[in-house]
């Protein structure tokens, strides 16, 4: 099989990012957009060995479960891979996902409940992040083609709700007013670099990205986000680096307030422009609700990876005793004044590395049972082998990626094991630490191939 080969085929199931994949004699084709069951005419974008890629340039027999994209650069952008899919078959498959990504990565066979939907499909994210940049000598705002730093010029994007688009087109009027030019990433040139906005109950945190630290017509800015936005703070974070990290530098306050104050579950907290929050205010309240119902009075829990500390808390006004750790200090700075407004004289935060807090509170609270929300990379093995050690009798773990997921439930378990080289092999360990009690997904981003899940591990 070659470049530009075309065959005929149908998807048999679907990949970990949603891809058909399609067997042509003994090569094993991936195909972006489409659907198991579905027979398409299959162009070769690339082949080695017996795995390809290709490219479906007609859908000869349609799926049931196929719709139109609401997005006009849905197959180009790389957001959202799961629009041409209809909703209740991109719960199955998100379902499916977890479920083979344990089986596949860690060798567990587990039962994992039907993937929660969240009540919007679309206009859910409270958060919105753009690149600025240049395509064809013009200005360029949207997002990443899928692997790649080439900006997909768009206007809008429909799991944002109606005010990216309003704040798209005044992004683009200031910038061409005042005369100033996205970031090129080949040549180091251009002052923007990018936008991010998040959302806290109809307030909104702005922050401006940009080379220079002085930005020619500010003013005007403002007054375009007057128009947009009820109530706002805007923020700017200067970045002359060659690296892809969007805040490199700590935000740092030009207008408005440093934080907004809300109300979740009857906890009363507040978030600044860094301060993690979960993007599905919907499926946030769902996840939150069945983690804290884990739990009981006599527990003390210790929330690693606690952001804000709104979990936290949660977990604080149920249980005897909650501690957060937290390395970022403005989210744990939150986390401080949100323990002091709803009085939780139980709840405790520290501000450091997981890896340089736990161990110490491990030792001082023997009998404490553990959360971890940690980000996409998933939990660093140095603290999972310091779990380990202590053996906590129960863990709950709340995750963006089923891959590190599984990898991780997979150490807790006694399903993984490290060799003299660190590689991770499986085992048939029957005499493991951990048995697992609740898979549960949650889709806190439709339309994507991404997935929440919450997993409950219990000390046999």
């Amino acid at each position: 099989m070659q470049k530009n080969d075309v065959f005929e085929g149908c998807a048999e199931a679907l990949g970990t990012g949603g891809e058909g994949i399609v067997h042509i004699g003994d090569t094993t084709v991936f195909v972006p957009y489409l659907l198991a069951g579905e027979k398409a005419r299959i162009r070769i974008l690339k082949a080695k060995g017996n795995i390809a890629y290709g490219k479906a340039e007609e859908i000869l027999i349609p799926a049931e479960e196929r719709v139109r994209p609401v997005c006009p650069v849905f197959f180009k952008c790389g957001g959202c891979r799961l629009q041409h899919m209809r909703y209740r078959a991109q719960l199955r498959f998100k379902t499916e996902l977890v479920a083979n990504s344990l089986k596949k990565i860690a060798g567990i066979t587990a039962k994992v409940e039907h993937c929660e939907r969240s009540d919007k499909e679309y206009g859910y994210r409270n958060k919105l992040q753009l690149p600025v940049g240049v395509l064809g000598g013009e200005n360029a705002i949207g997002f990443y083609a899928e692997r790649s730093h080439r900006i997909v010029k768009t206007d809008e994007c429909p799991i944002h709700p109606d005010w990216s688009r309003e704040l798209i087109a005044a992004l683009y009027r200031f910038m061409e007013k005042c005369g100033l030019d996205g970031y090129d990433e080949e040549t180091g040139k251009g002052q923007i670099r990018h936008i991010v906005v998040r959302e806290i109950k109809n307030k909104f945190l702005i922050t401006l990205v940009t080379t220079v630290r002085e930005i020619k017509g500010i003013d005007y800015f403002y007054y375009l986000l007057n128009q947009i936005f009820p109530e706002y703070s805007f923020f700017l974070s200067v970045d002359t680096s060659k690296d892809n990290v969007v805040l490199k530098e700590p935000p740092v306050l030009l207008r408005g307030k440093p934080f907004y104050e809300a109300t979740e579950g009857g906890i009363v907290f507040e978030a600044g422009a860094s301060t993690f929050l979960q993007v599905n205010e919907d499926v946030k309240g769902k996840l939150y609700e069945r983690a804290v119902s884990l739990f009981s009075a006599e527990d003390t829990v210790i929330d690693c990876y606690a952001g804000g500390g709104l979990l936290t808390a949660m977990l604080a006004k149920k249980c005897k005793k909650a501690y957060g750790i937290e390395i970022v200090p403005e989210a744990s700075a939150c986390a401080e004044r949100l323990r002091d407004k709803n009085g939780l004289e139980n709840m405790e935060n520290l501000c450091g590395a997981v890896g340089e807090k736990l161990p110490a509170l491990l030792e001082k609270e023997q009998d404490a049972v553990l959360v971890f929300d940690p980000p996409r990379a998933g939990i660093e093995r140095e603290i999972l082998r310091e779990v380990l050690r202590h053996g906590p009798r129960k863990i709950v773990m709340i995750s963006c990626d089923p891959a590190t997921m599984s990898r991780d439930v997979g150490i807790l378990t006694g399903n993984l094991t490290e060799n003299e080289g660190g590689e991770l092999i499986k085992t048939e360990n029957s005499h493991t630490m951990y048995a697992i009690s609740l898979v549960q997904p949650f889709d806190m981003f439709p339309q994507t191939r991404h997935v929440e899940t919450l997993v409950e591990l219990v000390r046999r």
